[in-house]
């Protein structure tokens, strides 16, 4: 690419474009979607993260929101700022943080909790134009692959995921949504877990101006938490126990607890998390 071109085309064009050098193989199954998933409830600067998404009408980066559902590093000669400098070859190190990508999965498996609800029980489900501007990689950006895709050279990405044995909440294609995604325009629905209804959560969804659609739910019982102590360790089945409400954890249950200040970890709260994702899923094994 010249100097010249450079100059005229955007970030987000020039990442599309590298990636695109990367990729090969056959194109995506159209009707496939890419999701984001996050935790609804939790609260940066007084509002919930749903409140402050009604609020804004965008869905904005961890450089933006300094929030993530997995690791902060989203800061300049962080980790999150090299790994999209390597994938992107540079088209973002001197753009503003309101420029940078947002992360999700494509849902290849079709679950009704979104492509990876590691990250969280909510999801954003995005209308199928934004795969044009969308690029891909397996496994996870944080581990360097060495894996990219564009909508039209993916489905090798899929294959890959496929026939790979990752635990259930590490079997996801990563996405990265390139330009900004805007509630009204660029959403099919938002998704929520049922343990919302009727809360500030559905309150807060219903400003969005996207449909909002409800999944089966996340639920787990503290016996068969339990039965699970070597998945994320023994301590984080002990403080699930105790965060659970009649021998019950569910989404708005872990997110009441995470909002009682310094009594609780964030980072041990993401590893109970995991164990409802992973165990608690309706129709999980």
């Amino acid at each position: 690419m010249s100097t010249d071109d450079r100059d005229i085309q955007t970030p987000q064009l020039r990442a599309l474009r590298h990636v695109a050098e990367l990729s090969s193989g056959p194109a995506l199954d159209a009707e496939l979607r890419v999701t984001l998933n996050f935790h609804p409830d939790r609260r940066v600067r007084g509002r919930t993260v749903l409140e402050a998404l009604a609020e804004d009408g965008v869905y904005r980066s961890q450089f933006v929101t300094g929030t993530s559902n997995g690791g902060l590093t989203a800061h300049p000669g962080g980790d999150r700022w090299r790994w999209e400098s390597r994938i992107f070859g540079g088209a973002y190190d001197d753009a503003p943080a309101h420029e940078r990508p947002v992360y999700g999965a494509l849902n290849f498996r079709r679950k009704p909790f979104g492509g990876a609800p590691r990250f969280g029980s909510a999801h954003v489900r995005l209308r199928p134009d934004a795969h044009a501007r969308t690029t891909f990689c397996y496994p996870d950006s944080f581990l360097e692959p060495s894996d990219f895709g564009v909508a039209a050279a993916a489905a090798r990405l899929v294959a890959l995921a496929e026939a790979d044995a990752q635990d259930a909440l590490d079997d996801y294609v990563e996405a990265q949504v390139h330009g900004p995604v805007i509630f009204d325009r660029d959403v099919e629905a938002l998704v929520l877990d049922p343990s919302y209804r009727g809360t500030e959560v559905e309150q807060a969804a219903a400003r969005l101006g996207c449909p909002v659609e409800w999944h089966p739910g996340f639920r787990l019982a503290v016996a068969e938490l339990r039965r699970h102590p070597d998945y994320r360790g023994r301590e984080f089945v002990e403080l699930g126990a105790e965060i659970a409400v009649d021998g019950w954890l569910d989404p708005r249950i872990l997110g009441q607890a995470g909002r009682r200040e310094g009594r609780h970890d964030p980072q041990a709260l993401k590893r109970v998390w995991h164990y409802l994702a992973r165990f608690g899923a309706a129709g999980a094994s």
